[in-house]
Order: C-alpha cells, then structure tokens, then sequence
C-alpha cells in the first residue's frame, strides 16, 4: 500500500483521481482548501478507513509522510483563477516549491498536473510537448499560464539539482460529473444553459477550437505516467485529439439534451486561445495511453449528472 498525497483532492479532477487511487489498494490523503474544491465531491470517501481529508493552503507549507504525490492544487477556470491573481500564482509558486520540498525531504515521486495553458495562443497547430509556446506574460490569464510554467520549471531544477523523481503532464480540456456549474468552463457553461433552456453563450464566431478529454480517460493517463519508468519525466500532453469548434459542441449539447435554447454570441475574451489540440505520440509511445470515450458518450454521461444537480 502506498500512501499517496493528492492536493486539490476534492475538486473536479482530484475526487476522481482519489476514487481511482483508493480502488488500486491505496491509502489516500486528500488536501485542498476548498476555493474550488467542494467536500460533496468526496463525501461518499470519508468513511473508507485509508482516506483522510486535510484542509489546507499549498502556499503554506505543510509536513507529512508520504510516498508519491499528485499536485492538482489551482483553480482551472478563468472565472476563478482570475478572481484572486495574486493567490493564483502563489499556489502555483509557492505550491510547487513546497510539494517538491516535500517530495525532497520524504524521497517521494511527484507529479506535477501542468496544463495545454504553457502553450498560450499557439502559432503551432496541433501542439507537440517541443513547442515552447505563444505565451502573454502580462495578460488577465497570465497568473495561470505563467504560473503553470514557473510550476514546469521548478520540477526540472529540483530534478536536476536535487534527483527528484518528477513527471509533469500538460492536461488538455477534460469534462464530466463533478464540474462546477459555476466555474465558466464551456461544457458546464453550455450544459447548464441547456438544461435550463436559456441562451447558450458563445464568445468570438464560434470558430474557435478545444479538444475534450472524458474524465475517466485523463486519470487513466495520469496514474500510467506516475507509474511509467523513473527515466521519463515528461512533460507528456494528455488530452483528446478530437478537435470541435465551439459552435459544433453547442449544437451538440443541444441535441443531446433536447434543449430550446438558442445560440447567441459575445466578444471573445482577452488573450482566449483560438484553437487547441494535443499531439499525443508521446503518451501512446511512453504510457501505452490513448482516450477511448468518444465526445458524444462522455457528453451523455456529463448531462445526467448535471440533470440531478441543476
């Protein structure tokens, strides 16, 4: 049994990632200061005998004893990661430098979940792991994007400095039960307007592309790269090559939801990528990894469960 830290453990990606880890055998600590996070999403964990729920700030050290770590800590969402920039950054920062100071002083391997965000509004299409990015270092998203990158950076120097055993993934969009409503993400935000039959909100044309990574496959490739050979580090892409413009998505959560709404369009957002699409060679040769849920399935999936919270 390894005993495993997941910081951000109750939000979207870190209650799935604590479910999975807890069925392969492990104890899990979660630890999340629930900005984002919510105890709803772990809830159904808190009488397992090898799961402990730890409030607290990644910005703030903290003194554990662990095996491996998973470092998921940030708000995602432009909605809330620009809502407090500042605090953004540290936890990304300030987060970093503290769970590799951890991993350093318990010999724990860590993952870093570094996200598509490094590669900004890419000039490059579709994005391999070399491409260093089109990046705004002053822009309202920058706290994230810049922050993520500082993150990637301080892995590799603690690695090379200190031996640390690293691995870094870049998450590409992913979806699916347990998103925030409220978070501003484009499938909540167009599943939600749907399923209230009001006006689904498009900003720019519509053209604009994403690449949507079911839940279920994006832990799958998690866990793989935290247990692949010490040898390789990353940064692997981890997402979906299926690539939608916004519009074709909208039209799809419509059908599938059977919704009145209508589409109406507002302007696009400062520094918003306009397309986005892993090269995923990487993970299929280094993890044996590759998405298996198509979008329409996953987007099924993700209605029902909002069906019961909306």
């Amino acid at each position: 049994m390894n005993r495993i830290l997941v910081t951000g453990g109750a939000g979207f990606l870190g209650s799935h990632l604590c479910d999975r880890l807890l069925k392969e055998g492990n104890d899990v600590l979660c630890l999340d200061n629930l900005f984002t996070g919510s105890k709803d999403n772990i809830r159904h964990l808190i009488d397992n005998p090898c799961f402990e729920f730890i409030r607290h700030d990644i910005s703030q050290p903290v003194y554990l004893e662990v095996d491996r770590i998973y470092n998921l800590a940030c708000p995602a969402s432009p909605v809330h990661y620009q809502h407090d920039p500042i605090q953004t950054a540290k936890t990304n920062v300030y987060g970093a430098i503290n769970m590799l100071g951890l991993a350093k002083r318990t010999g724990a391997r860590i993952l870093q979940a570094s996200t598509s965000e490094v590669y900004g509004d890419p000039q490059v299409h579709p994005q391999p792991e070399s491409y260093r990015g089109c990046v705004n270092p002053i822009g309202i998203r920058s706290c994230y994007d810049e922050g993520k990158r500082m993150a990637e950076t301080l892995f590799f120097d603690y690695h090379r400095e200190h031996q640390i055993e690293i691995k870094v993934m870049r998450i590409f969009n992913t979806y699916g039960p347990r998103m925030n409503p409220d978070d501003g993400r484009v499938v909540s935000n167009f599943i939600v307007q749907a399923l209230k039959n009001e006006d689904i909100t498009i900003y720019g044309d519509g053209k604009q592309t994403r690449s949507f990574c079911y839940v279920d496959d994006l832990i799958d490739g998690m866990i793989r790269l935290m247990n692949s050979p010490e040898e390789f580090t990353g940064p692997v892409n981890i997402g979906n090559p299926g690539e939608f413009t916004m519009l074709e998505l909208a039209e799809k959560v419509i059908a599938l939801t059977g919704s009145d709404s209508r589409i109406v369009y507002e302007p696009l957002p400062s520094d918003d990528p306009k397309q986005r699409k892993p090269v995923i060679e990487l993970a299929k040769k280094q993890l044996d990894w590759e998405p298996r849920i198509p979008l329409e399935e996953g987007l099924k999936r993700t209605i029902a469960y909002f069906r019961e919270i909306v």
